[in-house]
């Protein structure tokens, strides 16, 4: 059977480190935006929803990179900005929390906190409402867990200055559709980053704005026992950095405010998950704040614009794991803070909207071409075209989970594919029947280079039938749809 699947293969070079790119620009969206969220659909388009101008709108829209263009879809049911926007593993997005309300001189009301959440279905281009969280929240963290729940915590409610930061955590159920109650966090303070780890754990970064100089501090929440502890202190003073989990493990985190009124970090440090230690790596090029960093698939991390210390909201960079240094990259053509920047499944990214600079706020969006492009991964199928019945197996077998011999829940599958970067530890999530799989373990088939495998067990409460859809989602792109039968 692998010498079968073997034949199937289009073979991916993902080792190596980009070290130079080009950006370009490309259509305009429909208005301009920041404090928006963008986010890569199951189809290859990207939404883009929440905030117009200095005002909040429930206005949303689509980027097809096929056609480099964007058009409008429906409307949120209630406007917000500083919201979470977080694909589900049905293909639906849930979009929770934010503020309903922003004046030009950025104060906002004690009302303006949303509990509210809703969902956008890509098949209809509708948003609907969906359970309310317990408590209002503004800029929250929203994670998706490895068993296909999401985790919101933080936010604030905003008054003169930030001054209420939410201690409990909650979790949306996709299934029930409502939240509940999780473990408290350990300490007060506005959370900045959120991070799913290999383990299955979730670190957040965290700063005080209300003490300055900003003290940052991490917690770490483990979704088994719905507990948080304690995860030490930053080696760094400062708050609103980026935090990229890279290829290895560790977590990258770069930037932020210094809490001195000048600007942005040009600081940046990692942590280990294996040892729970922060340590300081090579220094930013230029001091960033509300800038945006993404993991490419080769390894590397681009960083793009932000509010800086000298003008160069157009400037980029690469971050290096290998050599722990950044380098210069080509400039954008726009200059973006507060702005979204979006891997695509060509292994392009979408770089849209925010401040150009403040405060002028843009419509202007830009791709970003790396030396070398990388495609999402690639599920395979027996008919070698990507689509129908999935090359998946009955574990330790060479039979095909198929209509005439069915999967069952709670026994394990072997999933072929390609596109997962070689020694990377960062697992795939995938989704059977729109439920979310445990995975067990992946990497490369022995014998077979270009060939990975992922072995998943099969969940509970999926719909039986002989083509359920099968997908996987890597670094937040999602692959192609197989089937399989279930019983």
């Amino acid at each position: 059977m692998k010498t079968r699947l073997a034949l199937l293969l289009c073979v991916v070079g993902v080792s190596g480190y980009a070290q130079s790119g080009t950006f370009t620009a490309t259509a305009n969206m429909t208005t301009p935006r920041m404090g928006h969220t963008a986010t890569l659909l199951n189809n290859g388009k990207v939404l883009i929803a929440g905030r117009i101008d200095y005002t909040t709108q429930s206005s949303a829209e689509l980027y097809d990179p096929r056609t480099g263009t964007f058009t409008a879809t429906g409307n949120m049911t209630t406007p917000r900005n500083r919201h979470t926007a977080t694909l589900l593993p049905d293909g639906r997005v849930l979009i929770a929390g934010g503020a309903s309300a922003e004046s030009g001189e950025g104060a906002l009301p004690f009302n303006a906190a949303l509990a509210s959440a809703e969902l956008y279905d890509p098949q209809t281009g509708t948003f609907a409402a969906t359970g309310k969280m317990s408590t209002p929240r503004i800029g929250p963290i929203a994670t998706l867990l490895n068993d296909g729940k999401v985790l919101l915590a933080s936010g604030a409610y905003p008054g003169a200055g930030y001054c209420c930061f939410p201690l409990g955590a909650e979790l949306y159920d996709p299934d029930t559709g409502m939240f509940t109650a999780t473990g408290d966090m350990i300490a007060s303070g506005y959370a900045d980053t959120a991070t799913l780890l290999p383990n299955g754990k979730v670190l957040i970064t965290k700063g005080l704005p209300q003490t300055g100089p900003y003290l940052s501090n991490a917690e770490l929440y483990d979704p088994s026992k719905g507990t948080f502890t304690f995860a030490g202190y930053a080696e760094a003073n400062h708050t609103g950095p980026t935090a990229t989990l890279l290829m290895n493990g560790k977590l990258l985190i770069a930037g932020g405010d210094w809490g001195d009124g000048d600007g942005g970090s040009f600081i940046a440090e990692g942590y280990d998950p294996a040892t729970g230690a922060f340590s300081r790596t090579g220094n930013m090029t230029v001091g960033r704040e509300q800038h945006t960093a993404t993991l490419l698939p080769d390894g590397s991390v681009l960083f793009t614009g932000g509010h800086l210390v000298i003008d160069l909201a157009a400037s980029a960079e690469i971050y290096d794991p290998i050599k722990g240094a950044f380098t210069r990259a080509a400039n954008m053509p726009t200059a973006h803070e507060l702005h979204t920047a979006t891997l695509l499944g060509d292994g392009t990214v979408l770089v849209a909207g925010g401040f150009a600079p403040f405060p002028t706020i843009t419509s202007n969006a830009e791709i970003y071409h790396p030396a070398v492009l990388v495609p999402s991964p690639q599920l395979l199928s027996l008919s070698g075209d990507g689509q129908g019945q999935g090359a998946i197996q009955h574990a330790n077998t060479v039979r095909i989970a198929s209509a005439d011999d069915p999967a069952v829940a709670g026994e394990y599958l072997s999933i072929y594919l390609t596109g997962l970067t070689e020694g990377s530890v960062i697992p795939p999530q995938v989704a059977i029947g729109g439920q979310m799989a445990e995975v067990l373990s992946f990497g490369t088939t022995p014998g077979y280079p270009a060939l990975n495998y992922v072995n998943v067990r099969v969940p509970s409460g999926v719909a039986p039938g002989p083509a359920v859809p099968v997908r996987l989602t890597y670094l937040s792109r999602p692959s192609n749809a197989v089937t399989i039968g279930m019983q």
